[in-house]
């Protein structure tokens, strides 16, 4: 199990109204997984997303990551997993207008600087062939359609890569076309890197390709549908570092 979440609660003042975004939630994510996260707006989808990639902090409950509690981690530690473990795909896309696809891609791990020059380009250049972007390196996002600037992100989100990757309604600014080949894209490399992918979406194309959709209505969830397949073991070639994923008889509780 990579990331299992206890009791989760985050609750809102707004004047002197209580907001409960999330009241409650339980859930087991395993290794893998292609997810969705539905519910309607309001609902606390993007609020799960981002309390799971340490963007905002519980009210309540426990959230353990590989055995370890998050909560309990230190700040560095915190920082390492929110750098190392976890990246994000947003809606808006988010590159860097003046950067090229190519020095996008590479960004996040020109700031880490924990690899050569040449292997972070090499790995790039890696990624923005298999998101079908060749050709594209030296353009600027000005010059690429909307599904091209996706493609783009999702690169960017896997060149550290991540053992989870957070996409929080990754096709909205999308047309049916381009949506359905940018989902189709990710469940690829799903099934041959081994990142597990939770989305929150309204979209039921990304709900038809999940092989689980979890249904949260008034911060609670309503259902947890599991579809047949198991989920993805591709490669990972991440450095294992303290929050690694372990075998079952080492895993934490």
């Amino acid at each position: 199990m990579i990331l299992q979440l206890e009791g989760i609660k985050r609750y809102y003042q707004k004047g002197a109204e209580t907001i409960h975004a999330l009241d409650g939630i339980t859930l087991d994510i395993e290794k893998g997984q292609f997810m969705a996260i539905v519910g309607p707006s309001g609902s606390g989808k993007t609020t799960l997303l981002n309390i799971i990639g340490c963007l905002d902090s519980l009210t309540e409950g426990i959230i353990r990551y590989n055995g370890q509690i998050l909560g309990s981690m230190t700040e560095n530690e915190r920082s390492e997993y929110r750098k190392h473990h976890i990246s994000f795909i947003f809606q808006s896309y988010n590159l860097i207008p003046v950067l090229t696809v190519l020095e996008n891609v590479e960004l996040p791990l020109v700031i880490e600087r924990r690899l050569s020059r040449q292997q972070i380009r090499n790995r790039a250049l890696d990624l923005i062939h298999a998101v079908g972007l060749e050709g594209t390196e030296n353009r600027y996002p000005r010059e690429l359609s909307g599904g091209q600037e996706q493609r783009v992100a999702i690169a960017r989100a896997l060149v550290k890569e991540p053992y989870i990757v957070l996409a929080d309604e990754p096709t909205a600014n999308l047309d049916s076309h381009t949506a359905e080949e940018i989902v189709d894209l990710m469940a690829r490399i799903n099934k041959e890197r081994g990142a597990t992918f939770i989305f929150s979406t309204h979209d039921a194309l990304v709900q038809k390709h999940a092989r689980r959709v979890v249904t949260i209505r008034d911060g609670k969830i309503f259902s947890d549908d599991r579809r047949e397949g198991a989920p993805a073991e591709g490669p990972h070639n991440s450095s294992p570092g303290r929050f690694a994923p372990q075998a079952d008889s080492t895993r934490g509780v």
